[in-house]
């Protein structure tokens, strides 16, 4: 059985006041692997694809008309479900792959935001969906 918990953290630091805990997730997800014999399967491709994949069938809920403008199209209840269990297993897939990679996803989100906010700065592109490369107006 595997057990799976929230952390609950002030909500001026964390979106929704709620903090995933990877280290707890990862666990969960080596046990489930474990009892499964499934680890022999979770390569760096294998898991890979199946981010991939999974972020694909995110997609897919949005195909067409939903989402194109407005966040109240998740108040459906059948699309906000559909959405919570493909975010739900991209999240797993990509704690699974940063799990076995020996990536601190904390730290490697950190790093990025760092890199972005150089790469975007606010008085350059505030406001433009423009690539960091591309002319900005």
């Amino acid at each position: 059985m595997i057990v799976l918990e929230t952390v609950r953290v002030p909500a001026s630091r964390w979106l929704g006041g709620i903090l995933i805990d990877n280290e707890k997730l990862a666990s969960s997800l080596r046990a489930f692997a474990a009892d499964r014999d499934w680890d022999q399967f979770h390569t760096p491709k294998n898991l890979a694809s199946a981010i991939t994949v999974e972020t694909s069938e995110l997609l897919e809920i949005f195909q067409w008309s939903r989402g194109q403008k407005k966040w109240s199209d998740l108040d459906a209840p059948d699309v906000r479900a559909r959405t919570e269990e493909e975010l739900a297993d991209i999240l797993l897939y990509l704690i699974r792959f940063a799990d076995k990679a020996g990536i601190d996803l904390q730290r490697a989100a950190e790093s990025k935001l760092a890199l972005n906010a150089e790469k975007y700065p606010v008085e350059r592109f505030k406001g433009s969906d423009k690539k960091y490369n591309e002319k900005v107006e």
